[in-house]
């Protein structure tokens, strides 16, 4: 017997909500009555974050976004994300579990004299997720600090931390000087320092990867995210051991993202 012939739509709907965004569209297609609950508003509520509405609300997307069927909304900010916090950081949904996803912008981050036209100049990308985007002009020391809510995060999760970038074909001071990375929470102490090499040499390890979108990313440490913790979690990059001129690196920002074994 099937089972929506024994059980009420809410208890199957509960059932569902329980379980994974994966799951709930494989459910979809076991019977057209499955399909008809698995798809249904209530499921797919549950998927979504609890402040989704003021997420929403709060960004740049029209307010018709929050008159789509759940299940489409869902699917919209897993691929489509929209720009949060006054167009300085880009918030989506990691697909598989429906996790918050966010992008830290170069506008959003704190450069150091980012201010300053003979060091830095702000330049438009197709590729990018933002308007505008940092490119380096000529620094001695470099230092790029950024911090988010750990309560704008999805709780009882692990993240990672990737410093997303681009180097131009006349970039320089970038080949044999390590950069440092860190990532801690504030008030505990002080985190592994990551040292890395932004552009070795083609015969070395590349630390940095591309990414689908063309840019590169390099990831910067990983923390984790309990509940209800009002504390932020603080991310830099800095070079301030010598002041060996550097020239062409590109900043989009800083992502925070789930971690998950597929991540590595």
């Amino acid at each position: 017997m099937e089972i929506t012939k024994v059980l009420p739509d809410d208890c199957i709907s509960l059932i569902i909500s329980l379980t994974s965004p994966r799951d709930a569209c494989r459910m979809a297609l076991l019977s057209h009555a499955f399909n008809s609950i698995a798809d249904s508003n209530a499921v797919w509520q549950m998927f979504l974050p609890l402040d989704y509405i003021h997420i929403i609300s709060n960004s740049s997307s029209p307010p018709s976004l929050l008159s789509l069927p759940k299940k489409d909304l869902y699917f919209t900010l897993c691929y489509h994300p929209i720009l949060t916090h006054n167009g300085g950081m880009k918030f989506q949904l990691e697909k598989e579990s429906g996790k918050k996803w966010y992008m830290v912008g170069a506008r959003a981050l704190s450069i150091q004299w980012v201010d300053t036209p003979r060091h830095w100049t702000w330049i438009s990308l197709p590729d990018s997720r933002f308007c505008r985007v940092a490119k380096l002009k000529n620094v001695g020391r470099l230092e790029i600090k950024g911090k988010v809510k750990l309560n704008t995060l999805s709780s009882n999760t692990n993240y990672e931390a990737y410093f997303v970038f681009k180097l131009v074909r006349d970039r320089y001071g970038f080949r044999h000087t390590p950069v440092e990375l860190d990532v801690s929470i504030e008030g505990t102490a002080a985190g592994e320092v990551r040292s890395v090499i932004l552009d070795p040499p083609r015969n070395m390890p590349q630390q940095a990867k591309e990414r689908a979108d063309g840019w590169l990313e390099i990831e910067m440490g990983e923390f984790f995210n309990g509940f209800e913790d009002d504390r932020t979690v603080e991310f830099s990059l800095r070079e301030d051991h010598d002041d060996q001129p550097k020239r062409g690196l590109i900043v989009q920002g800083i992502e925070l993202r789930p971690k998950h074994k597929h991540n590595r």
